[in-house]
C-alpha cells in the first residue's frame, strides 16, 4: 500500500506523477516563474522534475500559464538558472537517484539545494504557547 503521508503531484512538463519531495515547486513572482525549492512562496504553485528535460517539455507545451493561471507570458530565466547551478552546467541532468548524466552522484536534493532531510532521529519542532 502507498504512503499517504507523502503528497503525490503532478510534473507540468512530462505529466508524470511524482511525490512532492522528487519535484520543484515553482511560482510567479514579477512575470518570472522562479523556483521555490523550500515551498514556501505564497501564491498558486506548479511542481516541476529539476531536469531540463521535463522543463522543455513544459514550455514547448505553454504549461507554466494554464498551470499557474496566468494571463500574461512568462519568462522563465530564473528556474533555467536555477536548474543550472543544481545540476552543474545547462547540459546537465539530474535522474530520480540524484545523479547527473556523467554519471557522478550529487549532495544535493532533487528538489533544490535549500530542502532539509529529516531523519527519525530529528527532534520534532516544539511549540509553546504565548
Amino acid at each position: 500500500m502507498a504512503d499517504a503521508s507523502v503528497p503525490v503531484r503532478t510534473c507540468v512538463g512530462c505529466r508524470r506523477r511524482a511525490p512532492v519531495t522528487e519535484l520543484l515547486r515553482v511560482v510567479v513572482r514579477g512575470g518570472d516563474v522562479v523556483p521555490d525549492p523550500r515551498r514556501r512562496l505564497p501564491g498558486r504553485g506548479a511542481s516541476l522534475h529539476p531536469t531540463e528535460e521535463c522543463l522543455q517539455a513544459a514550455v514547448r507545451r505553454r504549461a507554466f500559464p494554464r498551470a499557474l493561471r496566468s494571463s500574461t507570458p512568462l519568462e522563465t530565466g530564473p528556474l533555467v538558472d536555477h536548474l543550472a547551478h543544481l545540476v552543474g552546467g545547462p547540459d546537465a541532468a539530474v535522474d530520480p537517484g540524484g545523479r547527473t548524466t556523467a554519471g557522478e552522484p550529487t549532495d544535493r536534493h532533487p528538489a533544490g539545494p535549500h530542502v532539509e532531510s529529516r531523519t527519525s532521529s530529528d527532534e520534532p519542532p516544539v511549540k509553546s504557547s504565548r
